[in-house]
């Protein structure tokens, strides 16, 4: 088989005094995303779907939120360490789809910050990396603003 595909998903509570990181792009807002890392929703759902199209389990596994190692850590540099272990099994991304699911703050503002910077982060041409923002309209959890979530999928090719 010479290609490969994965979805990721991730939620995280909003919650005062910590700061917005979606798509490692800092967001000005009233509430942050409550984690072990800086809870970035969408790059960990990226490298949820980018371990599971090779099979490789979820990123707890490799950054344990009981590792007090991870606290605090920077979701981008996460990324860029899955990237690595794609990289060494001989496989690359042909490209990402993502929906981040919020009802605020509204993200369209930042979309093409966020691709740009999981673009360099993954050293991808910027549209081989879709992001997207909808709302749950007022429904559940996000629907409620007590949380964001994001979906993904990966697309990845095995190198010739």
């Amino acid at each position: 088989m010479t290609i490969r595909i994965g979805n990721g998903y991730d939620i995280h509570r909003l919650v005062a005094g910590r700061d917005l990181i979606l798509g490692g792009i800092k967001i000005d807002h009233e509430t942050g995303l409550l984690g072990h890392s800086d809870a970035d929703v969408l790059t960990h759902a990226i490298m949820d779907a980018m371990l599971g199209a090779l099979s490789l389990g979820d990123i707890g596994h490799y950054f344990p939120p009981t590792d007090p190692k991870w606290a605090g850590a920077n979701s981008v540099n996460l990324l860029e360490r899955v990237h690595h272990l794609i990289r060494d099994r001989g496989w690359q991304i042909i490209n990402i789809d993502s929906v981040v699911v919020a009802e605020r703050p509204k993200l369209k503002p930042h979309i093409e910050a966020m691709r740009s910077r999981l673009a360099q982060a993954l050293q991808l041409p910027a549209d081989r990396v879709g992001v997207k923002a909808t709302t749950n309209e007022k429904l559940d959890a996000v629907g409620n603003e007590a949380a964001i979530a994001a979906y993904a999928v990966v697309l990845l090719e095995l190198l010739p």
